[in-house]
């Protein structure tokens, strides 16, 4: 469907995450430091519209679009979220020869399995019969899911960041919470948009992080009753359901030591080898 309906421009930078991984606010740290000398802290547009609106996400677009004109409109360097894997993508886009970047977050995967199953229990139709916890688990183990199995999901960008650090920045959702400047400077280098001295020194690097801090983000009007939603073909999603926690380590409220174990077993086996360590120990 990419290939068919998605025409790349070689200054296109994608953030790309499994599902609740950190792309909500991803995007808006992106869209902030991409766009930090056009508008000012007191009045930016996320306050008004929340991350999901400021710019777009490639899998709902390309479902309710044929082709995606709107995408030709679109200030560069254009910006798109998606949860697609790499392998999903042409190689005309993630070849080296390529110009195009992608930003991966990845994230513990047993706060992904948490923090999916309450995403997906609140926009689950009331027709449908619940998921039980148990169920989710099950499935998620096992690799079903919307976009595959998570495990194989991280290491395609892992293995892509290896060959092509400069093509694909790989992040992790607890490295951003524990030193959010820190690689908030990483993110804005990678993207080809590093911060000054004077901007440092000036604290837009402060400024950005509090601007899309969750506690700012999660109290947004637009992220309130009534706010606004994203459309997907047969779905529509309010903005308030994306956001729940956005703390490290909720599992330990819900998973049994033997859960534990069988996840962090199939963390290990799957990651063997390749150099990449996520949610091991914790």
């Amino acid at each position: 469907m990419i290939h068919d309906y998605f025409h790349p421009l070689s200054t296109d930078i994608f953030l790309t995450a499994f599902m609740r991984c950190g792309t909500t606010w991803l995007r808006a740290l992106m869209f902030a430091t991409a766009n930090r000398h056009l508008y000012k802290f007191s009045d930016h547009p996320i306050h008004h519209t929340g991350p999901h609106a400021i710019f777009p996400s490639l899998d709902s677009k390309i479902l309710l679009e044929y082709p995606v004109s709107t995408f030709d409109r679109l200030p560069s360097p254009r910006l798109f979220a998606t949860h697609f894997a790499h392998s999903l993508f042409p190689i005309s886009m993630t070849s080296p020869l390529s110009a195009c970047k992608f930003v991966y977050v990845c994230r513990d995967p047993k706060d992904v399995l948490i923090s999916k199953w309450h995403f997906m229990c609140k926009i689950r139709s009331e027709e449908l019969t619940p998921i039980s916890f148990n169920e989710a688990y099950e499935l998620f183990c096992n690799g079903v899911s919307e976009f595959g199995p998570y495990w194989d999901h991280v290491l395609e960008y892992w293995k892509a960041s290896q060959e092509s650090p400069e093509k694909v920045l790989f992040l992790k959702y607890e490295d951003i919470k524990r030193e959010p400047s820190v690689e908030l400077k990483k993110l804005a280098a990678f993207m080809g948009m590093p911060f000054t001295a004077e901007e440092e020194k000036g604290g837009v690097v402060e400024e950005i992080v509090k601007l899309c801090s969750f506690e700012n983000l999660s109290n947004l009007e637009v992220h309130k009753e009534g706010g606004g939603v994203q459309t997907f073909t047969q779905l529509v999603v309010e903005y308030k359901n994306y956001f729940r926690k956005g703390t490290v380590g909720d599992w330990k409220n819900y998973l049994t030591e033997e859960m534990r174990e069988r996840i962090d077993s199939i963390t290990e086996a799957k990651f063997k080898g390749s150099g990449l360590t996520l949610g091991l120990g914790l």
